[in-house]
């Protein structure tokens, strides 16, 4: 179940990074920090941590990783890789129950896998936002994701959902939206995004 909720939501960044321009990879996005190129890094870079993670890496180095280029000259083909990698790993016998050193605390794979899913999810919509892609996503995760914040965020030391978090890792949540605000667009406050701010540039 968990590893078909992060197939799907890899196929909803896979989606939008099908359609970056080679113009584009300069490009801003949502997360202030990052270019589109960097937002892509982020996403491969952390499914390779991920999987080092799992052969036993520990916290220390999946920060130091963190931020190394791992896109080399072809981003979807490393973004694919990276993808495949993960399934193949986390689809091993045990390794959903394994307990993993990550970053913000330790974690079964299970919990990790949705932890990825669900920035997945969301840095799908930061780069359809970024190239001008069709920002609506698959209801289904989204609902999945607003269903589950706090089991997806249980017992780690920071979580967009925490009003004491540091926000070193998620960005802070933007302000309460009115009741008839669609459920992405809930969410995407949670999370830190304001649909009405940031379009292509």
């Amino acid at each position: 179940m968990i590893l078909g909720r992060f197939l799907a939501a890899s196929t909803e960044f896979d989606q939008r990074l099908t359609s970056v321009r080679p113009d584009q990879w300069t490009a801003p996005t949502p997360c202030t920090e990052w270019n589109v190129r960097h937002l892509v890094n982020h996403m491969v870079r952390g499914n390779l941590n991920y999987v080092d993670l799992l052969a036993g890496g520990t916290r220390e180095q999946f920060l130091h990783l963190r931020d190394t280029d791992a896109l080399g000259d072809d981003p979807l083909a490393a973004y694919t890789a990276s993808v495949q990698l993960v399934a193949e790993a986390f689809s091993r016998p045990g390794a959903l129950d394994q307990v993993l050193d990550y970053p913000l605390g330790k974690v079964t794979g299970r919990q990790a896998l949705a932890v990825r899913a669900t920035d997945s999810v969301i840095h799908a919509w930061d780069l359809a936002r970024a190239v001008g892609a069709d920002d609506r996503l698959d209801p289904d995760l989204v609902a999945w994701i607003s269903d589950n914040l706090e089991t997806i965020y249980a017992g780690l030391a920071e979580s967009p959902i925490a009003a004491d978090t540091t926000h070193r890792f998620f960005a802070e949540p933007g302000t309460a939206v009115s009741e008839s605000a669609t459920r992405q667009d809930r969410l995407l406050r949670l999370m830190g995004r304001d649909p009405r701010r940031f379009s292509e540039r």
